[in-house]
């Protein structure tokens, strides 16, 4: 509604959706009456009997630019499951995003100009450039805007773990560890850096938490710490290193994220930034459970509830496109209660394979 309210204000509304993200979140309907009330919707990569697998390349950037001077940057989806239904005792989903003004907004707009010329005819309407935009502070970052078949992403993921000499922590709603990755961070972890990695305990793509979880063993055998997020479904995607730099975004720790979507993050260089995004991150620990190997004894843990929005039928298409990322080192002493990661947890990933 706020949408259509903006468009018969004169506002130019621009939505793009990823036709296999948005498949059977809301009705014709829902749609048509979007467009009716003047906004301008778009279908990215949508199925063709032509190239059957090409949606496979998913749209996963999630943006708002408002005015040029604006810019939002989340792993948040527009979705009812985002929100909850606290009146039925459904909560809202965790998630991080940043708001952006500067001429980086620039950067954005750019980005979602390419993408919305991708699923239909280009933009006409004069180009945003950074010159145009004042500063707006003095934080350091960078827009970055990947495509499939470019690895931008993975090999900056790879360089921080690699240089990062304290800190390297992790938040990742979909993991599926690269054997290069999960190396990097267990090389990290071994000369002395304080590696995390916090992934959901329950998720919505129960396929993808199978393979995610078979992947553990290794980072837990290399010193790195995972956390298993006991709220409802985690889905950020952050990274925080040495207390100075971050990035946030769309990009999941997997195979899909870094090589086959379309994907935008931002990474900013601050201090105070990455100051908030580690208190962020001890607030999280606060409420998650860390996976441990061997025979400790284990601290009572409630059973984990079944994820109230898991859909079968989409996990098949979720986990040819989805991936994730791999674990974290130390908690926090007033993290309470851990999980043995059990033999067949370990055991999965060669049936699968």
């Amino acid at each position: 509604d706020m949408l259509g309210d903006a468009a018969k204000r004169g506002v130019r509304v621009c939505v793009l959706q990823d036709w296999l993200g948005a498949r059977g979140e809301a009705s014709r309907h829902f749609w048509a009456r979007l467009r009716q009330s003047g906004v301008e919707l778009r279908w990215f990569n949508p199925f063709h009997f032509g190239a059957p697998l090409a949606w496979l390349r998913r749209n996963h950037r999630k943006s708002i630019v408002v005015d040029g001077q604006h810019g939002f940057v989340t792993g948040l989806c527009i979705a009812a499951r985002w929100a909850g239904d606290p009146a039925h005792g459904v909560p809202a989903w965790r998630d991080t995003g940043i708001s952006i003004e500067g001429p980086a907004v620039a950067d954005l707009s750019h980005a979602f100009a390419r993408t919305w010329a991708e699923a239909g005819p280009a933009e006409r309407e004069p180009i945003l450039h950074r010159e145009d935009i004042a500063a707006a502070g003095d934080v350091s970052l960078r827009v970055i805007a990947t495509e499939p078949a470019t690895t931008g992403i993975f090999r900056l993921d790879s360089l921080v773990a690699a240089i990062s000499r304290r800190t390297l922590w992790l938040t990742d709603a979909y993991f599926i560890g690269l054997p290069t990755y999960v190396q990097a961070l267990r090389a990290a972890a071994a000369d002395g850096v304080d590696v995390r990695l916090l992934v959901p305990g329950a998720s919505d793509l129960g396929v993808v938490k199978t393979l995610g979880t078979a992947g553990y063993r290794p980072l837990l055998e290399g010193g790195v710490r995972v956390f298993e997020w006991n709220g409802p479904m985690l889905h950020a995607k952050s990274a925080v290193a040495d207390g100075r730099w971050a990035r946030v975004g769309s990009t999941n720790l997997n195979i899909a994220s870094w090589m086959g979507n379309w994907e935008l993050d931002v990474a900013v260089e601050d201090s105070r930034f990455a100051s908030e995004m580690e208190s962020i991150y001890e607030r999280d620990l606060g409420n998650a459970t860390e996976l441990v190997l061997g025979q400790r004894r284990r601290a009572p843990v409630p059973d984990r509830p079944r994820f109230a929005g898991s859909n079968r039928a989409r996990e098949g298409s979720a986990v040819a496109t989805a991936g994730a990322i791999r674990v974290g080192t130390t908690v926090s002493a007033a993290l309470g209660g851990h999980r043995v990661l059990q033999p067949t947890e370990a055991k999965l990933l060669l049936g699968v394979g």
